[in-house]
């Protein structure tokens, strides 16, 4: 922008300085020329024989007047047009005599009369035309060598204010340029705590980097008290959590044996009780494992066989299963983990299926080894998962407007950060025409030997 502005006003300087140096070289030479042209009349004395009219002669001769360097000619003529005599010899066809000046053949002509006086008593006898023409060539290369000039004067200073234009940009964006690359990283780490560079000048680079260095300082000192604050409720979870476990079972194992031994309403208060109890039960295990993958406190991990798991899990849930057909295809898939998470993150993904299928859809239930990783797929061919429900479907208490099961909205959170504590991860696929599909992948244990299978109940799948 500073060259392109440079070479407009250089443009518009070239135009008027040359328009006038051009109008005032043209204009001297003409003046010249005509200057030239008048004194040539007082200079010449030119005389006639009375008895013929002849010119006899004419002094000083026209070759003085006239020098190869001027490239000018001069011609007598009469009054009718006819030449007297010319110098050079050669001297160019200069036109019929004009009062006014003018220019023909690339010379600048002006005509003016003289006077021709008798020899011997030197008396006017008449009058002659005196034609001076000058070559314009050398004032028209004088104008092209002016404005060459000023054209590659207006590039070369369009080039310099560029190739200046650019240091002075390039040195007093730097800064900006430094700014920019904290700012860049600082967002691709999500670290605050980083410093930006701050330039050696006092000018307004300087003030927006001393700004931006006092909003991040307030950003990592808000994040640290949030961080702070969350760590202080994560905990205040898990305790809760595992201090409630205690007088739970407590009331489940006293409302099992109310529900026992009483009958009739009282029999059926204690029943309602004890299902409510055991549902309250459950959430707490859950808010537990939650909490405790958020505090960052890790179970101890050990070999299993997931796909021994995944009979498990599938048994376990074949009495609320009889109205769905669960399939099994399970292939080895050691991993190192938690045993009873991972039967958590299965018994919450069959369930997920069984509670968002209508009665009599299939569910299928696979385990196999790829490229490393142990993958646990359930997939079912119900309705599927809202396309707006999708990118928050793994957040905690999200329900499916489908629910029928009376769920916290914990299940697939469940899922999600027990997959991600064990270094995995889960994702949804969308099942054409319909159905849903969720697959999760956990790094397949290495040099290990398959683990012993446990008991597990029947399946209830064909």
């Amino acid at each position: 922008m500073s060259a392109l502005l440079t070479f407009t006003i250089l443009c518009a300087f070239a135009i008027a300085i040359g328009s006038l140096t051009v109008r005032r070289i043209r204009s001297d030479f003409n003046r010249e020329v005509e200057t030239t042209a008048q004194q040539l009349p007082s200079q010449l004395n030119i005389k006639v024989d009375p008895a013929t009219y002849r010119i006899e002669s004419i002094e000083p001769p026209l070759a003085d007047l006239v020098t190869p360097e001027q490239e000018a000619a001069i011609r007598v003529l009469t009054l009718g047009g006819a030449t007297i005599e010319q110098a050079p010899s050669n001297a160019p066809n200069l036109g019929a005599p004009s009062n006014a000046p003018h220019t023909i053949s690339g010379y600048r002509v002006v005509s003016r009369p003289a006077l021709i006086r008798i020899a011997g008593s030197g008396e006017p006898i008449g009058r002659v035309v005196i034609q001076y023409g000058r070559s314009v060539a050398d004032t028209e290369a004088t104008v092209k060598r002016v404005e060459l000039f000023l054209f590659f004067g207006v590039l070369a200073g369009s080039v310099f204010a560029l190739i200046a234009g650019m240091a002075i940009a390039r040195r007093a964006m730097a800064p900006v340029a430094e700014l920019t690359g904290a700012a860049a990283e600082i967002a691709r780490t999500r670290d605050p705590s980083r410093t930006v560079p701050q330039p050696q000048a006092d000018d307004e680079v300087a003030e927006l980097a001393r700004t931006l260095e006092g909003m991040l300082r307030e950003l990592d000192a808000a994040r640290g008290e949030t961080e702070a604050m969350l760590a202080r409720q994560r905990r205040f979870v898990a305790d809760a959590s595992h201090e409630l476990r205690t007088p739970l079972t407590s009331v489940l194992a006293n409302l099992e044996l109310l529900a026992d031994s009483l009958h009739g309403d009282q029999g059926d208060a204690a029943r309602s009780a004890l299902r409510s109890s055991q549902r309250m039960r459950r959430l707490v295990a859950d808010l537990l494992l939650l909490a405790r993958t958020d505090v960052g406190r890790v179970v101890a991990h050990e070999l299993c066989a997931l796909d021994q798991i995944v009979v498990e899990a599938a048994g376990e849930l074949g009495p609320v299963s009889d109205a769905h057909d669960i399939e099994l295809d399970v292939r080895p898939a050691p991993v190192e983990g938690a045993r009873d998470e991972l039967h958590r993150l299965t018994i919450n993904l069959i369930e997920n299926a069984l509670r968002h299928t209508p009665p009599g859809s299939e569910i299928r239930v696979s385990t196999r080894l790829v490229n490393g990783q142990a993958e646990l797929i359930v997939e079912d061919d119900g309705p599927g998962v809202p396309a707006e429900l999708a990118p928050t479907l793994f957040e905690r208490f999200v329900r499916g407007a489908g629910d029928r099961g009376g769920s916290f909205g914990l299940g697939l959170a469940i899922v999600h950060a027990v997959a991600e504590s064990h270094g995995g991860s889960v994702r949804l696929e969308n099942r054409v025409p319909h159905g849903a599909r969720f697959v999760v992948d956990l790094p397949a244990a290495t040099d290990a030997a398959t683990p012993p299978l446990r008991p597990a109940t029947p399946s209830a799948a064909a």
